[in-house]
């Protein structure tokens, strides 16, 4: 269903041009496939002939070190896209999932989680990430480096491959090159890259910075995975409760924030990926959860600060996570755009009312004298926050403006009665953003909404030999967008990528190791349209971990 956004922008956008390249299904997987397989399309691709540039081809991951390549800058620009192409494959056996880092310079290219094998099934994947903003991180040559830490050994004895590539394409006769950041700065672990581990809500990733001077815009990409006591932080709960109702700590509050100089500057929510051991490895195969396998990041604009960050002295930009409880992987890059006619550009912030999140929680859990318990807990959070400032450029006063409306909440309800025990987890995330810049030449806005719903359902019965455990998943990425610039009609997409997924595990009471599994089923549907006149659309199903279903172009009506 398309939004009021798009709805409000419909009767004008229909006239747009169809300029933009086309979203294309990336491979026709073949029914009855175990293979890992995924909705998502292809990244769209120009139609002029890409020079490659091969990064690193076949390394082996085994072990706990680091994977250094050497970029090469022998494809002049301009370019028309940039697009990161990388392959990836376990062999069959056991392994966990496994999260990999490509780093250019210090700069995070790619950050995702590799798909689980099993004992008789090997896997294959591919990610691809549009880049052309990073375009100035693509100059010059640059170490990389590879990290894909991985245990093998007699047990775990699954062993990851990969190999990537840069897909420079020209720009066509009569076209103009892209607008593309002018410079690029990561926030990593040092100068070959890495995450920082943030185990509390005081952990700070840091990095003090001395930037142009002619700063117009800026945006801050952001990466916070969960990992280990924070992996399934959507079904944790508050320490008080967490004994008695048999989960985790730390309550279900997760949020990455943004500071210039300690002082609020943006926000950063943090989506519920499913890794594809998570859980019940059995859910994900051979469809994984929604971009497990090639994390998105969440883009800051940072704009309304432009004036300050422009000012000649250092400034520290830090992100942290608002209820990190051991730990959160992050890292970030900062995307400056600057005034190409002016050495100095100035300003100054003239509202910011972001603040910290100040989650609540409602606890309702009851104890019968037989010691069943049920009830809920409930942890939302509203934000409603403006940022404004302006910056005199060489072409006038730009004013700019981020006004953004954040709402959390996740209610868990229990009922552990005898040998039952239920978690039912219900998890919504609604993001509404508008921002504009006005003054000059620049007339621009844009208004975005994101939805991210997940229904989890965990049950058990420790009174069956063996024991079933079935988990009932869906999840879904919602996002429409709109933007308007002076001169041009308004744009306007949508997407929406759901995923559903059942299974029952069987469980040997005696030893805790599973037995079997049965009534495995899952879904995704990836459609995507916008005003160019483009829509893609594939549904896939699955049924005992087998590919069963493939259908597209349903519902384009393009």
């Amino acid at each position: 269903m398309l939004s009021r956004i798009s709805v409000a922008l419909i009767s004008l956008a229909l006239v747009c041009s169809a300029s933009a390249q086309k979203y294309t299904a990336p491979s026709n997987p073949m029914i009855g496939s175990q293979n890992t397989v995924t909705a998502d399309p292809a990244q769209p691709r120009p139609n002029t002939k890409p020079c490659v540039v091969q990064l690193f081809s076949d390394y082996t991951f085994d072990g706990f070190s680091d994977h250094p390549f050497n970029y090469t800058a022998s494809c002049p620009g301009p370019w028309a896209k940039v697009i990161l192409h990388a392959d990836f494959s376990v062999t069959a056996g056991r392994q966990y999932d496994r999260t990999a880092n490509i780093w250019i310079g210090g700069v995070n290219v790619y950050f995702g989680t590799t798909a689980e094998p099993s004992a008789t099934v090997s896997r294959n994947w591919t990610v691809e990430n549009d880049l052309t903003d990073y375009a100035p991180l693509f100059a010059v040559g640059q170490t990389g480096n590879v990290r894909l830490d991985n245990l093998v050994n007699s047990t775990y004895t699954g062993i990851l491959y990969g190999s990537a590539e840069l897909d420079f394409y020209p720009v066509a006769k009569h076209q103009e090159a892209p607008e593309t950041a002018s410079q690029i700065y990561p926030l990593s672990a040092g100068p070959n890259g890495d995450t920082v581990a943030l185990n509390t809500a005081s952990d700070v990733l840091s990095t003090t910075l001395t930037l142009p001077t002619n700063i117009e815009r800026a945006y801050l990409d952001v990466f916070a995975q969960s990992q280990s006591g924070d992996e399934f932080w959507y079904t944790c709960v508050p320490n008080d409760v967490a004994g008695e109702l048999q989960s985790c700590g730390g309550g279900a509050f997760r949020e990455s924030e943004v500071t210039i100089d300690g002082t609020p500057a943006g926000v950063a929510p943090v989506y519920p990926w499913i890794y594809t051991g998570g859980i019940d490895p059995i859910l994900w195969r051979p469809i994984p959860d929604i971009s497990t396998l090639n994390f998105t990041p969440y883009r800051v604009d940072l704009t309304p600060f432009a004036g300050v960050l422009s000012n000649g002295v250092p400034h520290t930009i830090g992100i942290s996570v608002n209820g990190a409880n051991y730990y959160f992987s992050t890292t970030a890059t900062l995307l400056i755009y600057q005034d190409e006619k002016s050495s100095q550009t100035t300003g100054e912030v003239t509202k910011n009312t972001i603040g910290t999140a100040n989650p609540k929680i409602a606890e309702k859990i009851n104890t019968a004298p037989d010691g069943s318990i049920t009830g809920t807990v409930s942890t939302t959070s509203s934000r409603r926050f403006i940022a404004e400032g302006y910056i005199n450029t060489s072409h006038g006063r730009v004013n700019s403006s981020l006004a953004q409306n954040i709402d959390f909440s996740n209610v868990q309800s229990f009922n552990i009665s005898g040998p039952t025990y239920v978690q039912d987890i219900k998890q919504r995330t609604t993001i509404t953003s508008s921002t504009s810049s006005f003054g000059g030449r620049v007339q621009r806005a844009a208004v975005s909404q994101q939805y991210w719903p997940l229904n989890a359902n965990i049950s058990l019965n420790f009174g069956d030999n063996p024991i079933p455990q079935t988990t009932i998943i869906s999840q879904g990425l919602h996002k429409s967008e709109a933007v308007a610039e002076a001169g041009q009609w308004p744009y306007w997409s949508q997407l929406d990528n759901t995923d559903n997924t059942a299974d029952t595990l069987l469980i040997d009471p005696s030893t805790g190791s599973v037995t079997g599994f049965q009534g495995a089923s899952s879904s995704q549907s990836y459609k995507f349209l916008d005003s160019a006149g483009d829509c893609y659309s594939r549904t896939i199903e699955s049924a005992n971990s087998t590919l069963t279903v493939v259908q597209d172009g349903h519902g384009c009506w393009f």
